[in-house]
């Protein structure tokens, strides 16, 4: 579905309920997209064997990623995506209802789901909003992930836009710095409205190592926005994947 650009046929809506997605091209023109990209993620025990779950899996041609737990020897994680939030009501229900996966224990304390969302700078919307997401869960080479949710403190909401901005800036660094090193990649997912903890977003941190995983999350705790106004963080999930769908091509 092409983006659409800053001169459209829309009617200018005011501008808290105008939903569309913004991006920022390099010569300064805005685009908008309706496009997003939902995950939901769901963790299970009493996984012994990971060949079942596998092979139900594969020819359910979801996008989804299957993990082994690192704190439980028999626990398991699947994150599952879509752009309809339909298919995780419909048919990702119908899938965990039936099979062996219906034969886990659900862990309800780490379910999570979210959206992706744009920051109004992103040159490629689409690829923001859905492949690059789908790209980074479903690479072969960056098997281990960290998934978490957070809330934010609300006096941040409460300080002006540029001093927001600059602790974002700062945060963002951090990541960038990791991924252009090629240590670790992060999707951010907004959850408001749909956490059923009241948290704002949920983080997933990938790489192809752990060790630097867990250094990105010790140097975000130093910045401005994590250390004073962030007011929870997790459960954590740490594990490794097992399975991957194949990714189709752009």
């Amino acid at each position: 579905m092409p983006e659409t650009q800053a001169k459209d046929t829309k009617k200018e809506a005011p501008a808290v309920t105008d939903l569309r997605e913004r991006g920022r091209a390099a010569d300064g023109s805005v685009s908008f997209s309706d496009r997003r990209l939902f995950m939901s993620f769901s963790a299970f025990g009493g996984a012994r064997d990971f060949a079942p779950l596998i092979k139900a899996l594969e020819p359910a041609k979801m996008p989804a990623a299957l993990y082994a737990d690192l704190h439980d020897p028999r626990g398991a994680g699947l994150l599952a995506m879509s752009e309809d939030p339909s298919f995780f009501v419909g048919e990702l229900r119908k899938f965990f209802n039936a099979g062996p996966f219906a034969d886990l224990e659900l862990k309800p304390a780490y379910s999570m789901a979210g959206r992706t969302y744009a920051l109004g700078h992103e040159p490629n919307l689409d690829d923001w909003l859905v492949d690059r997401p789908r790209r980074v869960v479903l690479d072969p080479e960056w098997p281990w992930a960290v998934w978490y949710p957070l809330r934010r403190a609300g006096a941040f909401a409460a300080l002006p836009v540029e001093e927001q901005t600059k602790m974002l800036r700062e945060h963002g660094a951090i990541g960038h710095a990791f991924g252009n090193a090629g240590l670790g990649k992060d999707i951010r997912l907004d959850c408001h409205g749909i956490d059923p903890a009241d948290n704002d977003f949920i983080i997933g941190l990938l790489g192809r190592e752990l060790h630097p995983l867990s250094a990105l999350v010790a140097a975000m705790r130093k910045t401005k926005q994590t250390s004073g106004y962030i007011e929870k963080m997790g459960p954590f999930f740490i594990g490794k994947a097992v399975w991957q769908s194949k990714e189709k091509p752009s």
